[in-house]
């Protein structure tokens, strides 16, 4: 039995309990069908150097999960690894002349440190990170494999480059038309891609969404924007006067606009924009003027409409002699349906801006119900509401949806358009031209072509001794990497110098975790039919997009390829909210972080040192670039860990953001001393058994009751208010008698096996001091005994007018007469009576009665 100190000291108690479960490892998971697994898993990190607030919150949540579930009798795994390929390594090896492994390893040690003085219940065995060959080798298998089934190809295409980091990015990866690391302005140029087929399973990503019951709202309905789902028609505009004899084909949700139709446009990627390119100079200024723009569709929003006339022309399909101009435009995307339009300026507001710009006609074609069609026109804000169509011949009266069923058929008939169902949602371009990331594992021969890279040769690994004094990609330049033999006929060839996505490296991570130590395959499939699907997942809301949709199609990938016997990785996700902090500036507009400010007696803030004035700012997520981050090593230094995981899970729900306060830690702090100090009353005495009558014995049953279903929910804020009451009722059950002490003892053990998944070190400490021969890592969750959480009574509101007037204790399930009787007899439900008859009375059984006057 622990010696039981007066304080509660962490610095000296967490340690030591780490030590033990490492020593016990106590968290290592194995394979056992004959146990029910679960398997809890929160994004990895970056390797960034440092833990920061959002990790500590993160990896929390996670934890509290973990170790309720272990409780509660299951299999658990639980692992930890590091997204450790990317740009940063790059610019920290060029920066600061260090060798991008050097810098990652080392920032992983720092940071796995850290980590560990959480407390956290990982599985370590299974550590791995994703530069680590041995991870990216099974990685190279993967890519082969789907090579093999058609899932992975290489083509030509327009991206986004970064001049400066000299690389692709993503779309979402270009803000304001510049790059989101470097801020320079992006190129669009075409090259030579490698494409993941994500579009083969466009429509499963998009119906599974439903069943994926355990997911947020809010991420379905993003997952559902992206993939797009659209039934149009693709129709065929011929040419008048000139141009190419095949026509201008255009893809149109709404072809029962047609006769509203003005103009066509073409994205600047467009083939006939090229044409005009190339013959045009003021084409080719506008072209490339639209090259630098953003490429996201809210940056395409937010830009001014603006196009070049190409001086071609079509023929309406079904106004004789009507012609409409082709304009090249800059708020077209080359990758959407066909990159072509036909722009109806009164009921699209992108048309319309660009119609008003270069006086266009805009005719509608579609009226409100309640307008006249007679003198029914649009201003400046386009009509998109349902209506009957006019203006427009053999579809005038019909409905919308009957307009394009008529268009469309008479597209069909005329052999110029065909339905079809559209996606938003493009092939994964993963081709990076930069050094520290997975190498694509294909060989280029100037007579076989792309040749795979032999299966023996894996892992293809990135050479050590490269150079970043120059940009670009340094396996370009290395002297000899690139250039081997053809595997097919033995001539000189090069291997493939463009590295994955990094995307790639964390859209199956959690299937190696499943089997780390796997050597010939990336999984085993025994190992991956027991854990997989991670049935709780936890991550920032900013990878509801495209960490998650990859994951998904890899998991579909690796079951195509029989890696897997399964569609979906994550049976169940949480969303966390981030972690926030006001900001400071200084005087000259200076950043200044928490710990240099203080606020006066005056309520005005100022520096710490000079004394001078402090702007204080909003709330914001911690940043370094704001400065208003807290270091969590200096928390755990100077309350432990305990302190700052009970402070995160206590102050507001998970899904929203936190505020951190020193005074909400203080307030953290305080709380387990005082739960030590209870620890250390009941254990000075002896106690029996305690009585199931007593209403503390009750409160204790009931806040189990309520603890466990809030975990259950993710409500770890009620949890922890429920442990804050059961305090207050042990510290108000007074007495000296055997029945007291034992109630007061049975209700500190409940405090502190509620607190144990929170607080777990302790929870160990307490659990010592309370005369514990075992750790509690190892005992089993508490169960509240149904007969015990009824409660006998209950608190009833009445209500007279609407309003309440006053509460009744009653009888759990009292005679409703009884209970009415009782409300009327209340002073203050008469004095709001006012004398006037009673019309009704309702009484909700056990919740509320209404009085009606």
């Amino acid at each position: 039995m622990t010696e039981i100190n007066e304080r509660y000291n962490p610095a000296e108690v967490e340690p030591r309990w780490q030590a033990a479960w490492e020593n016990g490892q106590c968290f290592r998971a194995a394979t056992d069908t004959s146990r029910e697994k679960y398997y809890v898993l929160e994004m990895f990190p970056y390797p960034s150097g440092r833990i920061h607030m959002g990790h500590v919150r993160n990896y929390t949540l996670g934890d509290v999960v973990a170790r309720y579930k272990r409780a509660r009798g299951f299999n658990v795994l639980h692992p930890m690894g590091w997204d450790a390929f990317g740009l940063p390594a790059e610019n920290a090896a060029r920066d600061q002349k260090v060798h991008p492994a050097e810098w990652t390893y080392q920032n992983i040690a720092n940071m796995k440190a850290e980590l560990k003085s959480m407390g956290l219940s990982l599985d370590w065995s299974r550590e791995f990170a994703t530069c680590d060959a041995d991870y990216y080798r099974h990685q190279q298998k993967l890519f082969l494999d789907f090579l093999k089934q058609d899932l992975v190809y290489r083509r030509e295409s327009w991206v986004n480059w970064d001049p400066v980091d000299h690389t692709v990015l993503a779309n979402e990866q270009v803000i304001d038309g510049k790059g989101w690391r470097s801020g320079a302005p992006v190129e669009k140029r075409r090259l030579t891609q490698w494409f993941f087929r994500i579009t083969r399973y466009a429509e499963d990503l998009l119906a599974e969404l439903s069943n994926l019951e355990r997911w947020p709202d809010r991420v379905r309905a993003m997952q559902t924007q992206w993939i797009g789902r659209s039934e149009g028609l693709r129709m065929t505009f011929d040419f008048a006067g000139g141009g190419p004899a095949e026509g201008l084909t255009v893809y149109t949700t709404r072809p029962d606009t047609i006769f509203g139709a003005s103009f066509m446009a073409v994205a600047a990627e467009h083939p006939l924009a090229q044409q005009a390119a190339a013959a045009n100079a003021e084409a080719a200024a506008f072209v490339e003027e639209c090259r630098r723009m953003g490429t996201s569709e809210e940056e395409l929003e937010r830009a001014e409409k603006r196009g070049f006339d190409t001086g071609l022309r079509v023929r309406h399909p079904f106004v004789e002699g009507q012609t409409l101009p082709v304009y090249i435009a800059n708020f077209i995307l080359m990758d959407y349906g066909t990159g072509a339009i036909f722009g109806c300026p009164a009921h699209d507001q992108r048309d319309l801006d660009f119609a008003r710009k270069y006086g266009l006609p805009v005719i509608p074609v579609v009226c409100p119900p309640d307008a006249d069609p007679a003198d029914f026109e649009v201003g400046n804000t386009a009509f998109t509401g349902e209506g009957r169509l006019i203006n427009s011949d053999f579809l005038d009266g019909l409905g919308i949806e009957e307009g394009k069923d008529a268009v469309a058929s008479r597209m069909e008939q005329a052999g110029r358009g065909e339905r079809t169902v559209n996606f938003r949602l493009r092939d994964w371009g993963l081709s990076r031209q930069r050094y520290w990331g997975c190498p694509i594992p294909v060989i280029h021969c100037p007579s076989c072509g792309v040749v795979p890279a032999p299966a023996e040769q894996l892992p293809v690994e990135l050479p050590m001794d490269v150079t970043f004094d120059k940009p670009g990609n340094a396996l370009d330049r290395h002297p000899t990497w690139k250039h081997v033999a053809c595997p097919a006929c033995g001539a000189d060839a090069e291997r493939e110098t463009d590295t994955m996505d990094t995307f790639v490296d964390s859209s199956w991570y959690f299937a190696r975790f499943a089997s780390a130590d796997a050597g010939t395959e990336p999984v085993r499939r025994a190992d991956a039919d027991y854990w997989l699907p991670v049935d709780q997942y936890i991550g920032g809301i900013e990878h509801a997009i495209l960490h998650l949709l990859y994951s998904r199609f890899f998991m579909r990938g690796m079951t195509a390829t029989g890696h897997t016997d399964l569609s979906e990785p994550f049976a169940g996700l949480f969303t966390q909210g981030m972690v926030v902090h006001r900001t400071y500036r200084a005087a000259d507009g200076r950043w200044l972080y928490p710990s240099e400010v203080e606020k006066g007696a005056d309520g005005a803030w100022r520096h710490v040192e000079t004394g001078e004035p402090v702007t204080e700012g909003a709330l914001e997520k911690m940043s370094k670039s704001r400065n208003n981050t807290v270091d969590p090593g200096a928390i755990i230094d100077r309350f432990g860990a305990d302190t700052a995981r009970w402070f995160m899970l206590s102050d507001s729900p998970p899904d929203r953001d936190l505020e951190w306060s020193d005074e909400g830690a203080n307030g953290a702090w305080r709380f387990l001393q005082r739960v030590w100090r209870l620890v250390r009353a009941a254990a000075a005495g002896d106690a029996g058994a305690p009585d199931p009558g007593h209403d503390l014995v009750r409160a204790a049953h009931r806040a189990i009751d309520g603890f466990t279903g809030d975990l259950e929910k993710f409500h770890f804020n009620r949890g922890v208010a429920r442990v804050h009451e059961l305090a207050n009722e042990i510290e108000k059950t007074g007495g000296d008698s055997p029945a007291d002490r034992a109630a007061r003892r049975f209700a500190v053990e409940t405090i502190v096996r509620l607190m144990a998944p929170m607080t777990p070190h302790l929870a160990e400490e307490c659990w010592s001091a309370l005369g514990h021969d075992g750790m509690i890592v190892d005992a089993p969750w508490p169960e509240a005994d149904p007969a015990l959480v009824r409660q006998e009574t209950v608190a009833i509101a009445v209500q007279v007018k609407g309003r309440k007037r006053a509460v009744i204790n009653m009888a759990r399930d009292a005679d409703p007469a009884e209970v009415e009787a009782a409300a009327l007899a209340e002073p203050n439900v008469q004095r709001a009576m006012e004398g006037r008859t009673v019309r009704k009375v309702v009484v909700v059984p056990n919740r509320i009665v209404n009085v009606v006057v």
